[in-house]
């Protein structure tokens, strides 16, 4: 049987700093609304990305897509935070 080896620095780091950007965006999803909501709605609309008009659809019903961010946020906010603990409890265990 193997055991668990440290994860390098490098690795820990960058997923400190991905979750950062949840981090971030889940902080203007639920204190910035208004300008969170119009930056992607405004992002949305310039973007020649595939299916663009599904996601605007989505953003219509304003309170209904509110609801739904900010549960997933909640769900993702306590992911992030017990994934970073892991990570940074298996680095600091191998030192």
């Amino acid at each position: 049987m193997s055991t668990p080896t440290q994860p390098p620095l490098g690795f820990v780091i960058l997923f400190l700093m991905f979750s950062l950007i949840f981090l971030s965006n889940t902080y203007k999803l639920w204190f910035k609304t208004e300008a969170y909501y119009q930056d992607i709605y405004n992002s949305l609309t310039r973007s020649p990305m595939p299916f663009k008009e599904f996601f605007i659809k989505r953003l219509e019903n304003r309170k209904r897509w509110e609801v739904e961010q900010k549960l997933f946020s909640v769900i993702g906010f306590v992911t992030v935070i017990g994934a970073d603990i892991f990570v940074v409890m298996a680095y600091v265990s191998g030192m």
